[in-house]
């Protein structure tokens, strides 16, 4: 794998998951310390000229009035991360970490920020050397961007706080020493730079969309395994259906359903006498409401590349170099650390994964439903009445969704006013962020749920056979766990499972 470059341009979701996941090795461009060096001259400059600038030479936030003498500056941004180092809950994964630390390192290197090249070149070593600091979940409003968690970042850059090497937890401190690196002694504006962002809930965020985006395109997959356990019909997937309503998502998962479906030697053995007219929606609706979640995921993607690579602290810092090698250039106060644009993406992810969720749970349920399953034994038993079967596996489904419906009310209509008056309205972007990666959790483990059913379903058509792909799936189901002969503890296969979905064993079936 090639490493990847950090220039501060848009950062691809493929490119963010495998630089946290897989440790992919993480370089600056030469160009981006170019235009670092020359935005942090002109820090200097305004420092050395005596000049009146806000998270330079002043306080923050409500004290934004006051003053800070020049000696003591370097005070200032030491208390600053410091004081806003409150987050609280668990803290986040390794690759969140990861994540985190290397958005933050790509921003920065866009040269608004007006930070050392030595500092910006510390956080990459962070990454390299494996160095991935202890930073709560909770504690971030997302509104002047997320302080709480960049806090937790920034103290180990100090040498402070927590942080993980080589698998052990310890002192950030003396991760860094045993890593070979220094740390950091923060001069004017850097503590402000390094807390002002939005990086915590693009994070998160961006690895929970990478992982949803996985789970609806693999929805194909499991809703044809799920048709023609039922004896459902493709017909519903015809492209002319799709064409007079030509959403991509929607065009693009009625196309991946005929592909997965073609061949089915289950489909033409009732073909001709089948007296249905057409499937229920969980089965005839695929095209739609999968399509419709790719729509979304499509969206929210694009919200977290451009946000991956878009200044996000306060106040920026827009330089240019003169003939004689000086900065010159104008100081702006903003807004773009408020995370509105991520807190209505994630919002509407958790929504469209949750629905996604429920049409998986309605393809279930046909599945083991005696009343309804076109002849399978009750809840897919071998023997029903003495055995359950998958009874409680739809249970389990339904309680799920039931969280995800839950966790799908917005958490962006909920601002809460802080910093005595001075940020009166903000994102909760972390929250969605947050959100969002726990209803796709539960979707994984519904997906898992209808695959292990669906296999199930399939081995009691026999010896009609199934499209090759779907005979393909089933057989990456049995690779996990074995056909269900009896009653047995189904809580670790399903966790199984749902962990082959979120690390990719699935993947090929979605194409």
């Amino acid at each position: 794998m090639e490493d990847l470059i950090l220039d501060g341009q848009p950062l691809t979701l493929a490119a963010i998951e495998t630089a946290a996941i897989t440790r992919r090795p993480v370089h600056l461009a030469a160009s981006a310390l170019k235009r670092v060096a020359a935005c942090r001259l002109m820090i200097e400059e305004i420092v050395a000229e005596g000049e009146t600038v806000y998270g330079v030479n002043t306080g923050f936030g409500k004290l934004a009035d006051v003053r800070i003498a020049p000696e003591r500056l370097a005070e200032l941004q030491l208390n600053l991360v410091r004081s806003h180092a409150g987050g609280v809950g668990h803290p986040l994964s390794e690759a969140e970490s990861r994540a985190l630390v290397l958005l933050r390192a790509n921003v920065l290197a866009k040269g608004f920020s007006g930070v050392r090249p030595e500092l910006l070149e510390l956080l990459v070593a962070l990454l390299n050397a494996g160095v991935h600091p202890v930073i709560p979940e909770k504690g971030s409003v997302g509104a002047s961007g997320d302080l709480a968690p960049l806090a937790h970042l920034a103290l180990v850059v100090i040498g402070e706080g927590e942080a993980w090497y080589c698998g052990e937890r310890m002192p950030g401190g003396e991760a860094l020493r045993r890593a070979g690196l220094q740390p950091a002694r923060l001069t004017a504006k850097e503590g402000l730079a390094l807390l002002n962002g939005t990086q915590a809930m693009t994070a998160v965020g961006a690895l929970a969309t990478a992982r949803a985006v996985r789970v609806a395109e693999l929805a194909d997959v499991a809703g044809a395994m799920s048709l023609e356990a039922l004896k459902g019909t493709p017909a519903a997937f015809d492209p002319r259906i799709h064409e007079a309503r030509p959403h991509a998502g929607q065009i693009a998962a009625a196309a991946h359903l005929l592909e997965l479906l073609e061949g089915s030697e289950i489909r033409e053995s009732h073909r001709v006498r089948d007296t249905r007219v057409q499937d229920a929606y969980c089965l005839r609706c695929m095209p739609q409401v999968h399509g419709a979640v790719r729509g979304v995921l499509a969206h929210v993607s694009g919200v977290l590349e451009t946000e991956s690579g878009s200044a996000t602290d306060n106040p920026l810092i827009f330089s240019e170099e003169s003939e004689d090698g000086s900065g010159h250039g104008i100081v702006l106060s903003g807004g773009n650390f408020h995370g509105a644009p991520l807190a209505y993406a994630f919002d509407y992810a958790s929504i469209a994964m949750t629905d996604l969720a429920g049409i998986t749970e309605r393809r279930i349920d046909r599945l083991l439903n005696p009343d309804i399953n076109e002849g399978l034994p009750a809840f897919l038993a071998k023997d029903p009445g003495v055995s359950s079967g998958f009874m409680m596996a739809q249970i389990v489904a339904a309680a799920l969704i039931n969280e995800c419906q839950v966790l799908a009310h917005p958490s962006s209509t909920g601002s809460i006013p802080t910093d005595g008056g001075k940020e009166d309205h903000v994102s909760m972007g972390m929250t969605g962020a947050l959100k969002l990666r726990q209803v796709v959790e539960n979707a994984e483990r519904v997906l898992a749920i209808e695959m292990m059913c669906a296999a199930q379903g399939l081995e009691y058509r026999l010896p009609l056979r199934a499209a090759r792909r779907v005979r393909e799936a089933h057989d990456a189901v049995r690779r996990i766990l074995p056909k269900l002969e009896q009653d047995r503890v189904l809580a670790g296969e399903i966790e199984a499972l749902a962990g082959a979905v979120r690390t990719g064993t699935f993947d090929l079936l979605r194409l």
